[in-house]
């Protein structure tokens, strides 16, 4: 989850990225899907406007294979509607060089601190990683809600890493014989303060989606009693009973020398009838539970903020069944805007979407709006 305030992608420009060497369309402020063959570039339009709304690719850390072959620089520009007018985001990306920034003409360093960037929420495949892969995953997923969710908040989770580091670092110098154990007393008192402030909102963020997970997954047909819950590492709920936890924890600390106890350890627990879906769900289960978290964090945001993130969910409906893809366009009704793909038009029962057709780097439409085809 990303970005923050009212925005809506009006359209997006591609120069070099991926199989595209230029095109260019329009997205409906309700529902695009991207449909066409396995292997056309439907994915990669859905990963170009995440790359142009936030600046990194949702499918890889490694940004060279974002360039086409054969090219050196891959660029995406993306148009943002606002109560107060369009907004142009640029996105630029050099192997070996520093991406380059630019909104509304401006350069800028960080995309995350401008007003002007879009929510984003994205389902693919590989991310069934955020449910069933290590709990780290689910931290920091859960950390990006709240820094949605309270922008003011957003930068207790960085503070939080810091302390852990500065604290792990004085371990491993008292360990070592070069500093003594009572200078981790403050450090102690600085790392529970700003645990205890990440542990707050954690909490809040994960009672907020407590109830609209567990609904929307069953409507999306995951039965038994499904919960989420949010799983402190630590029983503190104030200051001083982290730093005394840590205090009872220093020896232990000291032989392993890191910090193994505070929210670094914590977790995000997905469950079915009190069995986690991390071990027992199956795959199908694990799909639908992430599809429910990601429009569990839809409905919240809308109701705190008035705002709900774009949609960008690929090839979600090659495993559900009839009833299952009815709902699920149903949600994706309910407000807010969101682009999909599909490789069948029947596998989205949606005859108001603007439908964008690619066959092998280049896009046709039907529907309301005509996007631009640049070959």
């Amino acid at each position: 989850m990303t970005g923050g305030g009212a925005r809506t992608l009006v359209r997006a420009e591609l120069r070099d990225f991926r199989n595209y060497e230029r095109a260019e369309f329009e997205l409906s402020p309700a529902l695009t899907v991207v449909c066409g063959a396995n292997g056309a570039g439907k994915t990669n339009l859905l990963e170009a406007a995440y790359f142009g709304c936030t600046g990194r690719s949702c499918r890889t850390s490694n940004q060279r294979e974002l360039v086409r072959f054969g090219t050196k620089v891959a660029r995406v520009a993306v148009d943002v509607a606002a109560g107060d007018g369009e907004h142009r985001i640029e996105v630029g990306f050099e192997p070996g060089e520093l991406r380059r920034l630019r909104v509304d003409g401006a350069n800028v360093d960080r995309l995350a601190d401008s007003p002007v960037r879009p929510l984003a929420a994205v389902f693919l495949p590989d991310r069934l990683e955020l449910v069933k892969g290590a709990p780290a995953l689910r931290r920091s997923h859960l950390d990006q809600l709240v820094a949605a969710l309270w922008p003011a908040r957003a930068k207790t989770a960085a503070a939080y890493g810091r302390a852990v580091g500065q604290r792990n670092a004085l371990l491993a110098r008292v360990r070592a014989g070069h500093a003594s154990r009572d200078l981790l007393d403050p450090w102690d008192a600085e790392f529970a303060r700003i645990g205890a402030e990440l542990m707050h909102d954690r909490a809040a963020a994960a009672d907020l989606l407590a109830a609209p997970f567990a609904r929307i997954a069953a409507e999306l047909g995951l039965d038994g009693v499904l919960e989420l819950a949010y799983r402190p590492r630590s029983r503190a709920r104030e200051a001083e009973k982290l730093r005394r936890e840590l205090l009872e924890q220093r020896d232990t600390d000291l032989n392993r020398g890191f910090s193994g106890h505070g929210p670094h350890r914590d977790d995000l627990g997905l469950s079915r009838d009190g069995r986690a879906l991390r071990t027992y769900g199956s795959q199908g289960q694990q799909r639908i539970a992430l599809l429910a978290l990601l429009f569990a964090e839809r409905e919240v945001l809308r109701a705190e903020r008035g705002t709900a993130p774009l949609m960008l969910l690929d090839d979600v409906m090659s495993e559900l069944d009839e009833r299952r893809r009815g709902r699920l366009v149903e949600l994706l009704a309910d407000g807010g805007q969101a682009l999909i793909t599909a490789t069948e038009r029947a596998h989205v029962p949606a005859d108001d979407a603007l439908w964008l057709e690619v066959a092998d780097g280049v896009i046709a439409a039907e529907g309301a709006a005509k996007p631009r085809l640049v070959a």
